[in-house]
């Protein structure tokens, strides 16, 4: 696969290469084969080649061909393989006055056409072996829409957006012809790989329509607030009257147009750091949104009065022939839905979809306007991994498909999503040094792995998230934890379900826990985390606080010793003294109707009763306090795994030295 590079379009190079922004052009060569990477760029870069010169494009397919078949491109050896924890994803350093630049770029010379690929030189060169996605773009057809999300997106895709020239007047037919040839020739060259159909608006008809079209073809499809639902919009009175509208008043619709389709405030503070204090926070919003409002004349160029007509038009084709056909949709299908789309009834329209389409999940987002992707909340490779929607292969693997955390995310997590809990809670960790002293941090935990991190399950797993952050923020180690397959199941969601924190514990690691996993994350040499008490002891009854359900036969020992895995023993306390249950599972089984809620409720859970209800009253908030014991045997030391039973079925003495520095803690 061709990774982006920055050739701009013949038709803007001029343009471009004033902006700080340049586009790429896929590069082929004449026999067809694609080049992993090539070095090029217009403005400030040099194409890397061999003897011979670049065509013009051929057919208005945004593709430079060689002129003679034997031309070959060269390749760069230094493609990266992966990903370290708080890598760069970009996100926040890009905002909606870069669209509005890139857009204008893309508009300022007349372009009849045809509609062309090209690859954003932000997005780098991809992982090796990573799939491609093209981008669909909305009604105003630049392609820029995806701009916030190049520099992450970039990381794990071969990322391609189709420009859709102002002037140019593609019928519906021939845009799903031109997209459907794209993905045939991927698929050609890359059978076992997905492909990825990110459509924004009118794009995710679009996608729609080609997916139909191609059952036989493994994509993925992203579709962010699509307007399969545009002949309910609420706007449909007024469409009527933009034809008899005069011309000098439509210089007006762009200001009417960008306050319905988005959301201004979400768009202000995409760069605005939630850190900041309130005050520093409303300066920097005021001036974002001081700054945006002049680009919004902008509009009125990327989409004029004919054009807009035009795609309207286009918009009820697309949307009448998209939901003709979604029966005929075996796509998988993430469908991004917004609570204040002022365009579309997207949250009516995602339940719709979710219900109509074979296989399909849904994200909400409550805040956000019918521009989702150019607006804060939101970083779509962190949604798609969350979804579990993120492969390299025909089946999602959740070990080798994995991605750390960037640095963005890490932020996001622990202050917006578990910042209070933190706050509150903040823990303390220690570790035992290899001489029996017992030290403040991690030191004493191995950095090498493979490392099997085994402990007693806390209160509805509460310790999960500082134990998570703790070995990031001190090591820099994301520790991959086996969890119960139904978190990974979507039993648990509701018919428009948000990024949730079972989302983020997706992206922070965690995998099903099977045989196979552990193997996998053993033979990686990687820190494993694994309860093996599992739900039964984060799910505990009262009168059970810091009690083990451990198995007899402890099978991960046998697993870990075939890899020479270090197992470090650790507790926590703290976490099952935050509150007194006052009725658990046992007592409300007891109530007839509650009782059949319940019953309702876990029908469909696998192994375990989820629904493990109670009622309770806070009783000390307090700080947790973790002790990871010294790993003085690897797990070939072992016999069969009793001596590690036997060291934390000693609870008292186990938790006694914990709790006296938890209370010196707490004290202080």
């Amino acid at each position: 696969m061709a990774s982006c590079l920055g050739v701009g379009v013949s038709l803007f190079g001029a343009s471009v290469q004033k902006n700080r922004h340049s586009w790429g052009v896929r590069v082929r060569s004449e026999g067809g084969a694609s080049a992993d990477s090539v070095s090029a760029v217009v403005n400030g870069a040099s194409v890397v080649r061999e003897e011979g010169s670049w065509s013009s494009i051929d057919k208005g397919n945004g593709w430079l061909k060689s002129k003679a078949a034997e031309k070959k491109i060269k390749l760069k050896d230094d493609v990266p393989e992966k990903l370290e924890p708080f890598w760069d994803d970009g996100y926040g350093t890009v905002t909606v006055k870069d669209y509005f630049d890139a857009a204008k770029d893309f508009t300022q010379h007349p372009d009849g056409g045809p509609p062309r690929w090209f690859c954003p030189v932000a997005s780098g060169s991809p992982l090796k072996g990573s799939p491609i996605l093209l981008f669909l773009p909305g009604m105003d057809g630049t392609g820029c829409g995806l701009i916030l999300h190049h520099k992450a997106l970039g990381k794990a895709f071969e990322v391609r957006c189709l420009h859709i020239p102002v002037q140019d007047r593609t019928p519906f037919e021939g845009l799903v012809k031109l997209v459907e040839e794209t993905i045939r020739s991927e698929h050609a060259c890359s059978p076992n790989k997905p492909i990825y159909l990110v459509g924004d608006s009118f794009g995710g008809c679009l996608a729609l329509a080609v997916a139909s079209r191609n059952p036989k073809i493994d994509l993925v499809l992203i579709l962010s607030n699509p307007a399969t639902s545009f002949g309910r919009s609420q706007l449909q009175p007024l469409f009527p009257f933009l034809g008899a509208m005069p011309d000098v008043l439509h210089e007006t619709v762009p200001y009417v147009l960008s306050f319905i389709m988005g959301e201004p405030f979400k768009m202000a503070t995409v760069n605005v750091e939630s850190k900041l204090p309130p005050m520093q926070r409303f300066e920097k919003v005021s001036q974002n949104l001081t700054a945006l409002l002049p680009n919004l004349s902008d509009l009125a160029s990327i989409i004029p009065k004919d054009t807009l007509l035009w795609k309207l038009k286009l918009l009820k084709s697309a949307a009448a022939y998209a939901n003709s056909r979604l029966h005929a949709v075996n796509a998988e299908v993430l469908v991004l839905a917004s609570g204040k789309d002022n365009m579309v009834p997207s949250g009516d329209e995602s339940r719709r979809l979710r219900k109509s389409l074979q296989n399909c999940t849904v994200r909400y987002f409550k805040e956000n306007g019918h521009t989702l992707l150019l607006e804060d909340g939101i970083g779509l490779l962190t949604v798609i991994r969350g979804a579990q929607k993120y492969r390299r292969s025909r089946k999602h693997d959740a070990v080798l498909d994995y991605l750390p955390p960037s640095l963005a995310e890490y932020n996001y997590a622990f202050t917006q999503v578990t910042g209070l809990f933190h706050f509150l809670t903040g823990s303390t960790m220690f570790s035992t040094l290899g001489d029996g002293t017992v030290v403040k941090g991690l030191s004493g935990v191995p950095n090498e792995g493979p490392v099997l991190l085994v402990g007693y399950h806390n209160l509805l797993g509460l310790e999960l998230t500082p134990l998570v952050e703790g070995f990031l923020r001190e090591k820099g180690i994301v520790v991959r934890g086996v969890a119960h397959p139904e978190l990974f199941l979507g039993n648990l969601e509701s018919e428009s379900p948000e990024v949730s924190l079972i989302d983020w514990v997706k992206v922070f690691g965690a995998v099903p826990v099977t045989a196979n996993n552990l193997y996998k994350l053993l033979s990686q040499k990687a820190h494993v985390l694994l309860y093996p008490g599992g739900a039964r002891e984060a799910l505990h009854y009262k009168g059970e606080e810091y009690k083990l359900f451990w198995p007899n036969q402890q099978e991960f020992v046998r697993m870990a010793a075939r890899f020479g895995a270090t197992i470090v023993p650790f507790g926590a306390v703290g976490e099952d003294d935050i509150a007194q249950m006052l009725l658990d599972y046992n007592d409300l089984i007891k109530i007839p109707m509650v009782s059949d809620y319940i019953r309702e409720a876990n029908q469909n859970s696998a192994k375990v009763s989820w629904i493990q209800s109670f009622y309770s009253r806070l009783k000390n908030l307090r700080r947790f306090a973790f002790k990871y014991f010294y790993p003085n045997m690897s797990s070939r030391d072992l016999e069969g795994g009793h001596q590690l039973v036997r060291i934390m079925s000693l609870n008292l003495a186990l938790f006694s030295p914990i709790l006296a520095l938890g209370a010196c803690i707490i004290n202080n």
